[in-house]
Formats: C-alpha cells, structure tokens, sequence
C-alpha cells in the first residue's frame, strides 16, 4: 500500500523481488476493492485460478477475441469471462498492470466458464492488438465515442473486440489500434440519461450481437 512501511512490510517486498514475484504499490481504496475488505494489513497477495494460455495458442484458430483494456474489478472480469464463452469468443485477452487476474472472485463470478475458455494475459495490449493484426484479425474497440452504432456495423472476420475498463473507456493508444469505433446507444429521457454500461454489460450486448451475426450467415 502506498505510504506504508516498516520492517515486516520491506522483508515481504524483498523476499518477492527475489523470487520474481510482481509488486505493485497502490492507494488504500484500490487495496480494498482487490481485497472485497478493508479488513486487511495493507497487502493483497493474487494467485491464479488458472493457468493463463498463449495469444499464439488462441489466435491460431481464428475466432472471436475479447480484448479487456483494463478491467479492475474481478466480479465484471467473471462476468466477461462467462458471457465470452457463452457467447462463443475463443478467448479472453487481459494486461498484466493494473487490471484484475485469473482470482478465486473471478473464478467463481465465471461460474465454471474458466475451465472452457482461455484466458490470455499479455504485458502490454497494443502489442497484443499488433500481433491479432498480423493475423488477419479485424479490431473493433466498444467506446461511447464511436460513431457506428454497434448493430449497424458490418463485422469482418476473424474479429476481436476491446473494451476499457471500468470509468475510463478505452485507453487513447488502444483505439488508434482499433479498425472501427463502435458505440451502445443510450436511451435519454427529458431529464437526460447515463452516458455508458456497466463493462461487463456492455460485453454481453456486443457478443450476442455478433453470436446473432454468426447464426444468420
């Protein structure tokens, strides 16, 4: 946790350093939603639920990629993991930094859908959404910005969608990597409306719309 210290906490910080163990130093309200607690000494310990795969391994087959600029919130990453796998994407494509892991949480929010569908952790998204390139892919970044409606656009194959995290949308580097803004319109009454979904809502709309695609060619 940012500001603490002592000769306990620097013991912990040294001994994963030596063993390659990633440290992170974030604001204690960052700690609590990580932790579903403030019940905790100011550190957060994260373990994999499962093994990750590689963007080699999934891409190779061609289908549908569900690109999360960083989604911190480890129930809305279950939830994306579950709807993807529903929905039949291929896989899941998550950063390394400040973004949510393969968590006991996530693990139980994707209700048994981690056992199906790869998750994919990479270091860095715009070098992941390069290589998709590379292979053909086709990347349409899901932003409140986008000026194509979502239902209206015609999707090439094979596809991968990115969605930003929670607040922020995507990051600016990532859209330009986009092929194509997509956006959810927002119904607004006299009194005006919310601006965007919940992430792993948003995800929900999308894939089902591109699953409805799939189905009628």
């Amino acid at each position: 946790m940012k500001g603490a210290g002592g000769p306990r906490l620097q013991e912990l910080i040294d001994l994963c350093r030596e063993r390659g163990i990633p440290v992170r130093f974030e604001p204690r309200p960052q700690l609590d939603r990580a932790a579903g607690s403030a019940a905790h000494q100011g550190v957060v310990a994260f373990g994999a639920a499962e093994r990750y795969a590689t963007l080699e391994q999934t891409a190779a087959g061609s289908g549908l990629h569900v690109v999360l600029d960083g989604v911190e919130d480890p129930q809305n990453l279950g939830a994306i993991v579950r709807t993807a796998h529903a929905a039949g994407a291929a896989a899941v494509v998550i950063p390394e930094r400040r973004a949510a892991g393969l968590t006991d949480t996530v693990g139980r929010a994707a209700a048994g859908a981690l056992a199906y569908l790869p998750v994919v952790r990479v270091t860095n998204i715009n070098r992941a959404l390069e290589e998709l390139k590379e292979r053909g892919y086709w990347i349409y970044g899901l932003d409140e910005r986008g000026e194509q409606s979502y239902d209206r656009v015609d999707y090439a194959s094979p596809a991968a969608f990115v969605l930003g995290g929670e607040g922020r949308g995507l990051h600016q580097n990532v859209a330009r990597h986009c092929d194509a803004l997509v956006s959810i319109p927002m119904a607004s009454g006299p009194t005006g409306g919310i601006a965007s979904l919940n992430v792993s809502v948003a995800a929900g709309v999308v894939l089902f719309e591109w699953r409805r695609r799939q189905a009628a060619r």
